[in-house]
């Protein structure tokens, strides 16, 4: 029992316990099946569809709220990376961070399956920010490789997000052993290639916001 369900009254505490639980199923659900229907969030949640209702009035008001709670828990990891104080190992612990969390599982779900509100654009370029400044850093730091840019991080999250076994604890041994690839990929070293291409471009990452064509 979390603090803030002990300083609530009975039903208050019932209210945050159960829209906690709905938004870890629905975190679940979407992630392995981002066209499921609100029935099955309500089932791993374990409440009732009317309750679900009572809470988040569509499918879509409640994908913006994961949405939202998803751009939330990366900030909090960025703000947490910048206060280290060695540039590298501060892009490290955020990018682990991010990997560690299966947040930008969330991107590669529910892009394209709903429409963000400004309120949403404002929150993910505040997001963005915060990750570029990590990069930057470091990049002044000299201890990031030439030709990389904040984008590069973008597309990394995805490919390691699309690591997902059956197995949980499988899943994670493998992302952090590409993780691990993916980091001293990035780093400064001796004899390191020209990259072959230029990184995607916000447009690009852009695209997948577009709804879905069905």
């Amino acid at each position: 029992m979390s603090d803030n369900e002990v300083r609530l009254p009975g039903r208050q505490a019932e209210a945050l316990r159960n829209d906690t639980a709905i938004l870890d199923a629905a975190r679940q659900v979407f992630i392995r099946e981002p066209a499921a229907p609100m029935s099955a969030v309500a089932a791993v949640a374990g409440v009732g569809i009317s309750a679900l209702y009572k809470r988040y009035a569509s499918k879509e008001e409640l994908l913006r709220t994961l949405c939202g709670e998803g751009l939330e828990r990366f900030s909090a990891i960025a703000r947490a990376a910048a206060e280290i104080g060695d540039p590298w190992e501060a892009l490290a612990q955020f990018v682990t961070g991010i990997v560690e969390s299966d947040v930008h599982s969330l991107t590669v779900k529910l892009a394209g399956t709903f429409t963000p509100t400004p309120e949403l654009h404002e929150h993910a370029s505040a997001s963005t920010a915060l990750a570029e400044k990590l990069f930057d850093r470091a990049s002044k730091a000299g201890v990031l490789r030439d030709g990389l840019v904040p984008n590069d991080l973008a597309m990394i999250f995805e490919q390691l997000a699309s690591i997902r076994l059956g197995d949980s604890e499988r899943t994670l041994q493998l992302r952090r052993r590409y993780l691990r690839i993916q980091l001293d990929a990035l780093r400064a070293g001796p004899d390191r290639a020209d990259l072959p291409a230029p990184a995607a471009t916000d447009d690009e990452l852009g695209q997948r916001w577009q709804p879905r064509r069905t």
